[in-house]
Formats: C-alpha cells, structure tokens, sequence
C-alpha cells in the first residue's frame, strides 16, 4: 500500500505530475486526464452513497469506488511499467461483476417506457451525474487509446459502471418511490 507522508511536494508547480512510475508527464496528457476523471467519477460515486441510497446500493456501491482505484492504478502506469510493477489493476472478473448487477437491477425497475430525465430522489440524481461523469471519462480513455495503449479492460468496466448507474438510479427511485421524470416530447 503506498504511503503517503507528505501531500505537498512542489514538484507540480511546473505544470507536470509523475506517473505511477514517477516519469513526469504534462498534467494535461491525455493519460493524467483519463485519471483524473475517474477520480472525479468516484468522487461523484462519493456524494451519492454520503447523501444515502437504499441498501442494496450502499452494500455495491463502495466496491466498485475501490475497483475505480484499481482502474487508476491501471491508467497511471504506461503498459511497458506495468511489466515493472506489480499494481492492481482491472479483469474479466470485475465487467462480469458489473455485467450481472446490470441484469438483477433492471430486472427490478423493468423496461424503459420513454427517455428519463436525470432527477427524481436525491440518490438517483446524484447517480444520474456519476453516470455522465463516467461516459465523459470512457470518451477520454478512448481519446488516450489512440495514443498509447491501455489495460484491456479498462473501456469496458467503464462502459459497463455507465450502464450500471444509469439502472441504479431507477432503482433508487423505484426503492424511494419517486416516479422517474420522463421525457415531455410535447413540450
């Protein structure tokens, strides 16, 4: 586990930060930006489970924060370092994971009638940004694989936790029952 004794270090003042291997980078690459956003995805993940989400939730949710660690780890280490360190980093395991809570949530909250707005409870609005937050960091991770490449699983996790917290928050409605707002075509 890395320890960390000291938060400050100047060394970014200069407008670069060290990777997972400590090779400075411009902190606008597009691999410290596909970190960072899943940084922000978790943190968004963060302010949903602290404003409370029905149980079912609040027992996934602070798994997949830590397996969103993992996809950090696996983003902050070029290919070529990964074969230098030993660092956690996304699997087959962790989509399937996500894959199977997909089909017992939507099970639950049933077909889409309509397009459904970001809202309703709380919760489901706070899962609603998490999952924007999330598609917005699968765009960059695709930005950065035209550049170098990346852990394989590291796309499809993300696709997958969009899917995911896009049915959570139907849940979360559901379970707070707070009908979904839907998309007024007549407007």
């Amino acid at each position: 586990m890395p320890r960390l004794t000291k938060i400050y270090t100047r060394t970014g003042d200069d407008g670069t930060t060290a990777l997972g291997s400590k090779q400075r980078v411009p902190k606008e690459s597009p691999r410290v930006s596909s970190y960072g956003t899943v940084d922000e995805l978790n943190s968004a993940i963060g302010v949903a489970v602290a404003y409370g989400l029905s149980p079912r939730l609040m027992e996934t949710l602070p798994e997949i924060q830590n397996e969103l660690f993992h996809l950090g780890s696996d983003l902050c280490f070029t290919e070529e370092d990964k074969m230098k360190w030993q660092i956690p980093q996304l699997e087959a395991r962790h989509v399937e994971k996500l894959e199977a809570l997909i089909d017992e949530i939507n099970e639950s909250v049933g077909p889409l009638e309509n397009f459904i707005l970001p809202g309703g409870s709380p919760g489901a609005a706070n899962l609603h940004l998490a999952r924007t937050i999330c598609r917005r960091a699968e765009r960059d991770v695709t930005t950065l694989t035209r550049i170098e490449p990346i852990g394989a699983w590291v796309l499809p996790y993300l696709n997958r936790l969009s899917d995911l917290l896009f049915v959570m928050a139907r849940f979360e409605n559901k379970e707070r029952q707070v009908p979904e707002p839907l998309w007024d075509t007549k407007l």
